[in-house]
């Protein structure tokens, strides 16, 4: 990217063919992939079959990490106490500082038990409980992420899940210190350094040496969405996530630089990550541009940065702001910067977005590290259906039934009427009995 000019694709509300033209460059089909699928598939049914040595096969085939054994790829909770007390005062005030913001925030998700009672005894509710083991994904292949383990891991501690489980392709060294010290931290009790398809079926299936967990949380690359998609069913997964998505809505008063390197931020991730600018001022879509040009050359990760903007970047041009909240919704971001005078009101017109930032000052990376809540957020226009990791997804709700005699009786007489319509006479037969 570095001997090219850098080119953002540009699309106008204005024209006829922008919705059609928008969809191409969203490109969300990836999950499809016959190829990719079935190579999960036989990564899955071997870790089912093999356990650990089939974990060991594929570490030693895809991260070159060679281990003898699994004990070569665990992390004891001793060993994450250590990282944490060795590492230098200013990295692990950070960490704790992070870690109890995110712990702050999600105190507020929690949800209790609750009951009524009806006028004739009858008690109704929701009795509400943690999951009993989770498995907690930590991506690792491109950069270490300790923020990810302490954005999965701290709403599963508050949520009061018994015990957690974390895999991440970080073998020993300065940089994974980091993320078994955010292990210690946010009470990760069993931990190893594996990761792709065969940790997501490690945890999905069990092994000799890691544990069957009841839920999969956690982002990681397209093999490791694809195995979490395949396993759903014989365990809960938080969602589908793609790669890394910003979009940014500004009405072009803000400085144009701090816009730039906020789509940096997006883009850095990698190729895939996608960097999207709506604004209804042309000039300023100008202005932007000209500080990336600027910029690009100082950023350690030009060249990712680059790719990224020239295949999958997009400046939009709306009528209004209005309009740009529309186009947003079509989006449905991971991530949306409303970086304008009003983004109260212009949050208004927001439907679907994984996470929102309000206002000049809410660079979408403060949200990444110690803001407080969960960067896990759907991607790929899933945040039409999914919402961001929190408290709830480690949590199970079981419905209470508690019929008075009258109650039962009163109950008795609807649901022997339905039943009979359904043909089910034991079900009428059984709700009579009570009348």
């Amino acid at each position: 990217m570095s001997q090219e000019k850098l080119q953002i694709t540009r699309l106008d509300t204005r024209d006829a063919d922008f919705d059609s033209a928008l969809r191409g460059m969203l490109n969300r089909a990836i999950l499809g992939n016959p190829e990719l699928n079935r190579t999960v598939e036989g990564i899955l049914a071997d870790v089912r079959q093999r356990g650990d040595a089939a974990v060991l096969d594929y570490t030693r085939r895809f991260d070159r990490f060679d281990a003898d054994s699994m004990a070569g790829l665990t992390v004891s909770r001793e060993q994450m106490e250590i990282s944490l007390q060795r590492l230098p005062a200013v990295q692990a005030n950070a960490l704790k500082e992070a870690a109890a913001r995110i712990r702050v925030y999600h105190e507020k998700q929690k949800q209790g038990s609750w009951q009524y009672q009806e006028a004739d005894g009858s008690i109704y509710g929701q009795k509400v409980m943690p999951l009993d083991r989770v498995g907690i994904y930590v991506p690792g292949g491109k950069a270490n992420y300790p923020s990810s383990m302490l954005m999965n891991a701290v709403p599963a501690q508050v949520a009061g899940v018994k015990e957690i489980v974390a895999v991440v392709p970080t073998p020993w060294s300065e940089a994974g210190d980091l993320v078994f010290a955010a292990a210690a931290l946010a009470g990760v009790q069993k931990l190893f350094t594996i990761g792709g398809a065969q940790a997501i079926g490690a945890l999905a299936y069990g092994t000799q040496s890691i544990p069957k967990v009841d839920k999969i949380t956690g982002p990681g690359n397209i093999y490791v969405t694809i195995a979490k998609k395949q396993v759903f069913g014989e365990v809960g997964i938080d969602m589908i996530a793609g790669p890394s998505e910003l979009t940014i809505i500004c009405d072009g008063a803000t400085d144009p630089d701090w816009i730039a390197m906020d789509l940096f931020s997006q883009a850095e991730h990698d190729e895939q990550a996608q960097s999207i600018l709506i604004s209804d001022n042309s000039e300023f879509l100008n202005q932007v541009m000209a500080s990336i040009e600027r910029l690009l050359p100082t950023m350690t990760r030009r060249e990712i940065i680059g790719k990224s903007l020239q295949n999958r970047g997009i400046f939009i041009l709306t009528r209004s702001l209005e309009e740009a909240a529309e186009v947003s919704d079509k989006i449905a971001p991971e991530h949306l910067e409303l970086s304008v005078a009003d983004p109260q009101a212009l949050a208004a017109h927001i439907t679907h977005a994984g996470a929102l930032f309000m206002g000049r000052y809410s660079a979408e990376a403060l949200g990444d590290y110690c803001a407080g809540p969960s960067h896990v957020l759907p991607t790929s226009g899933t945040a039409r259906f999914f919402s961001a990791l929190g408290v709830y997804d480690f949590q199970k709700r079981s419905s209470i039934i508690q019929c008075s005699a009258q109650g039962a009786s009163t109950l008795a007489g609807i649901a022997s009427e339905l039943a009979t319509n359904e043909f089910l006479q034991a079900h009428a037969e059984s709700a009579a009995y009570r009348k």
